[in-house]
């Protein structure tokens, strides 16, 4: 019998990418939807296709089995009709989604986890087999320091203190990989951390340890921080529902759990080990 094929979105991103690369090494079929030319390992199908556009959708559809979905706009408009789409072709979505999403705080006005609700809704209402992955803070959020790192040696921002289970792109690729090729998380809304609370400020003193050269935390106030960022051409809604959500956090941490191991068989990567796996974008 022929192996079923996987689509994966966002696979140019960093957890897509991770996804595409271990479903490849375990020799599973896979098709990375791309927007424009992007490389790939061979034997990785790259096949052009829009979610802005579900029609863009068919031919990277065909002959799929499974996808992996990052939405990547920052509301739902317009995932009805993907998930329509999909869900002629296909038998099971991924969705990549939030630690946020049932913790009790979709209020109005918090764009991400708002979005990121209505996406699991709809995916639970279209009689598709799904899964939805809960991840805490990405790592990967980090490498918006790398320019400041290069340049200056500092990083100005809020909330030194602001301490995360910081997880690996790598590990969240895996827990997906398990629910794309088994049925051991069908239904299941599995949420997945990092192995440790570890603060900014900490994770800036790691990454100046792993690179070998001094780089300092400059805290800066939350007011400023949101107009800096607005300034910077950060969308408003997504300055103004990240930042606070994240200074409320200095209270009401997010939980850890052993989740990725539990899934896996292997246990989270600390955020040390991330950032070995990059210190050249920082260097």
């Amino acid at each position: 019998m022929t192996q079923s094929r996987i689509l994966v979105t966002g696979a140019t991103g960093k957890v897509g990418g991770s996804v595409v690369a271990q479903l490849h090494a375990s020799g599973v079929p896979v098709r990375a939807l791309v927007r424009r030319e992007a490389d790939f390992p061979e034997g990785v199908q790259a096949v052009r296709g829009d979610l802005g556009d579900p029609a863009s959708l068919d031919t990277a559809l065909e002959g799929v089995d499974s996808v992996f979905l990052v939405w990547p706009f920052l509301s739902a408009e317009g995932a009805s009709d993907v998930i329509e789409t999909i869900g002629k072709r296909v038998r099971r979505v991924v969705y990549l989604s939030s630690a946020g999403v049932g913790s009790g705080k979709e209020k109005p006005g918090e764009a991400i986890t708002m979005f990121h609700t209505e996406l699991e809704r709809l995916i639970e209402a279209s009689g598709l087999a799904w899964t939805a992955l809960r991840p805490t803070g990405f790592a990967s959020n980090t490498l918006g320091w790398a320019e400041e790192v290069r340049a200056t040696g500092a990083i100005r921002a809020p909330l030194a203190r602001l301490a995360r289970p910081l997880i690996h792109e790598a590990d969240i690729a895996a827990v997906a990989v398990q629910a794309l090729t088994t049925d051991a998380l069908l239904g299941a809304r599995p949420l997945i951390t990092g192995l440790e609370l570890i603060t900014q400020e900490r994770q800036v003193a790691l990454i100046s340890e792993v690179i070998g050269r001094p780089v300092r935390f400059e805290e800066v106030a939350l007011d400023e921080a949101i107009e800096q960022m607005k300034a910077a051409g950060y969308p408003a809604e997504l300055v103004e529902a990240v930042l606070p959500a994240q200074a409320d956090m200095l209270d009401n941490p997010e939980p850890i759990n052993d989740e990725v191991e539990r899934i896996t068989g292997t246990p989270a990567r600390s955020f040390r080990e991330w950032v070995v796996d990059h210190a050249a974008d920082f260097r």
